[in-house]
């Protein structure tokens, strides 16, 4: 028995960049940062580290991460781990990415903005039917041109 479950809350790196994908099928791509505070045994002194969690969203989830969500602010994301894989300068690359199920914004609401409602998502796989070598190629998560999210 395995399970692939991701749980994040973290603050979003750079502004959605989302993309329509064929007919209907909408992708939308970030990155979070999350961050983890300790104080050190030995020297009493605060540390601090923080993993870049890169992010895809699609279809209705797409839909209100692009709407909602701005960088800095405070998300909860629940996903799939995925691993997408392509080939540059005959060098297999890799990426490892949250497909996002479900996002929740956090931090309350600013007073001159509406609410911004959670979503899970009801799709299990991928409903544009492309294989992930030729969603690659249409600028989501892997494409190999600008792995680091930041």
């Amino acid at each position: 028995m395995s399970v692939n479950k991701f749980i994040g809350i973290g603050r979003v790196g750079k502004e959605i960049e989302s993309k329509e994908i064929g007919n209907d099928f909408k992708v939308a791509n970030f990155s979070i940062a999350i961050s983890e505070k300790w104080k050190d045994k030995q020297s009493g002194e605060q540390k601090e580290s923080t993993e870049w969690v890169s992010c895809q969203a699609s279809n209705k989830v797409a839909e209100i991460a692009e709407k909602y969500v701005k960088k800095g602010d405070l998300i909860y994301v629940e996903g799939k781990f995925k691993t997408r894989s392509w080939e540059k300068d005959g060098v297999k690359q890799y990426a490892t990415y949250i497909q996002v199920e479900t996002i929740q914004m956090l931090g309350g609401k600013k007073d001159s903005e509406e609410s911004a409602p959670s979503y899970k998502s009801q799709a299990k796989q991928n409903p544009s039917g492309l294989p992930p070598s030729e969603m690659a190629t249409h600028g989501q998560i892997g494409d190999g041109e600008n792995d680091l999210p930041f």
